[in-house]
């Protein structure tokens, strides 16, 4: 039986080379674009560095752009927004996921106590190439500016007393010392700080305990106090109101003696004038009967009689005719006269 013989595959290439030089083209295009090109996004600064020569450009590339580098240059990157470190034990505590998070501090006061605090830093990053030519790329500038923060936080809240603490413009004020301190040591680095914010702090426990029993004792000394206070401002107030009072009533007897005064004389006045009235009337009536039993008095006096008589007469109707050569005719005024006297 004859050997099997064996079949050799055989290599073909592509009829177009074309088809092999477009991929291979393309390939060696997106390599060199990868290895000479760079993107800064918007919120970083780029700092460039060279392998070969020239070292750290000083040159800051802003974000937001794509740059073109030579070969064995290398872009380092570092955030331009505001950065957070969370001084804290408590997951509650921090502000911000992206924040980076440290244990809270220990602070030895003035007065020997200890107190821990939980503190909120927030920095910048002001010049990239000051940071990269002094601490080098990547994130060391993270544990120089740590490293300064509680340095400078425990000096500057250190000079508090342990209840200082509760007054919020003494934390401010050495807050604030601290952010300045902080900057001075920083600046060289080119980082700032923005702000230094006491968030929380603790006491020891048996301090604690203190400072609530004094606080019970002060605020019961306040309340005493208050109510002293109170005690005096309402007697001054029933004082007050005693004196009102008084010279109220005063105002007001002394307002009725007036009316009665007023009043008496008004009497006084309407009675006299009606005595003088009454003694006019009086003076008048005898001065008219005076003068009355004058005229009957003097001459003539017997006309007058008669014709006062004479009006006893008036309304009569009945006519009396006598006979005689005497009797009375009251027709006749003439012999009326003669009778009763008159001439």
């Amino acid at each position: 039986m004859a050997p099997p013989t064996s079949i050799k595959p055989k290599l073909s290439l592509p009829k177009n080379r074309l088809a092999l030089i477009i991929p291979v083209a393309l390939i060696g295009f997106l390599i060199v674009y990868e290895s000479s090109t760079e993107y800064v996004p918007p919120y970083e600064y780029g700092i460039r560095a060279s392998r070969f020569g020239g070292g750290i450009l000083k040159d800051k590339l802003e974000g937001g752009r794509l740059y073109f580098t030579a070969p064995g240059v290398t872009v380092h990157h570092f955030p331009r927004s505001v950065q957070i470190i969370e001084m804290t034990d408590s997951d509650k505590e921090r502000a911000v996921p992206e924040a980076r998070v440290i244990p809270r501090i220990e602070v030895d006061t003035s007065d020997g106590s200890k107190v821990k605090v939980d503190v909120t830093l927030l920095y910048r990053i002001n010049d990239p190439f000051l940071l990269i030519d002094k601490l080098g790329p990547g994130k060391k500038y993270e544990a120089t500016v740590e490293t300064n923060a509680i340095g400078a936080l425990k000096k500057s809240l250190g000079a508090l007393l342990a209840e200082d603490f509760y007054h919020e413009s003494k934390r401010i004020e050495q807050s604030n010392k601290a952010r300045a301190m902080l900057n001075e040591a920083l600046a060289e680095f080119g980082i700032s700080i923005d702000h230094v914010l006491v968030r929380q702090y603790f006491y020891e426990k048996s301090y604690q305990q203190q400072i609530e029993k004094r606080k019970v004792q002060d605020q019961l000394v306040f309340t005493n106090r208050s109510l002293a206070e109170s005690s005096k401002e309402d007697a001054a107030k029933r004082k007050i109101e005693a004196e009102g009072k008084a010279n109220a009533d005063v105002e007001q007897t002394r307002g009725d003696a007036e009316v009665t005064k007023i009043r008496a004389e008004a009497d006084l006045y309407r009675r006299k004038k009606e005595a003088e009235g009454d003694m006019l009337v009086t003076v008048a009536g005898a001065k008219g009967t005076q003068l009355v039993n004058s005229a009957y008095a003097s001459a003539g006096s017997d006309n007058l009689v008669a014709l006062e008589m004479a009006k006893v007469l008036d309304g009569i109707e009945v006519l009396v005719v006598s006979d005689t050569k005497n009797g009375l005719n009251p027709l006749d005024v003439e012999q009326m006269v003669r009778m009763l006297g008159g001439k």
